[in-house]
């Protein structure tokens, strides 16, 4: 798959979870609703599932494997730095076929392109912490 059609299910994964956090809805019903009304061609969509299951499926336990590196609590997260927080710490913990350095980088333009202004930088920070941690064993 190319990178642009990850890149593009990141964006559209961060959209899902962000109205999954704002909505309270089904994140069945959602991605439902996101694949529909986007044109999903040049998505990786076994990548933008992947994502969405795996943070619908447990949010605490995602929300628990940063929490520490953040400074405050996942509760006082704006919205979109949450569950950019989620998203990158789905990928840090679970697709081990992403590179650390690309996780980080990915959610720090999706904090420049979606979040408040200087929310790239609190991102960067948290997952650089976190990154020591959830990839002990991938080189720096």
């Amino acid at each position: 798959m190319k990178p642009a059609h990850r890149k593009q299910a990141r964006v559209l994964a961060l959209q899902a979870l962000y109205s999954y956090l704002m909505s309270g809805n089904d994140m069945q019903q959602v991605e439902l609703a996101i694949a529909t009304s986007n044109d999903m061609s040049k998505v990786d969509m076994e990548y933008f599932q992947a994502i969405l299951k795996g943070v619908a499926d447990d949010p605490q336990a995602i929300d628990a494997a940063y929490k520490a590196y953040l400074g405050r609590l996942p509760e006082e997260l704006d919205p979109i730095e949450k569950s950019i927080m989620r998203l990158a710490t789905f990928e840090l913990l679970h697709r081990l076929d992403t590179p650390f350095k690309v996780v980080i980088n990915e959610a720090i333009e999706l904090a420049k392109t979606f979040g408040a202004e200087e929310s790239h930088k609190f991102i960067n920070g948290a997952l650089d912490k976190a990154v020591k941690t959830l990839r002990k064993d991938e080189r720096r």
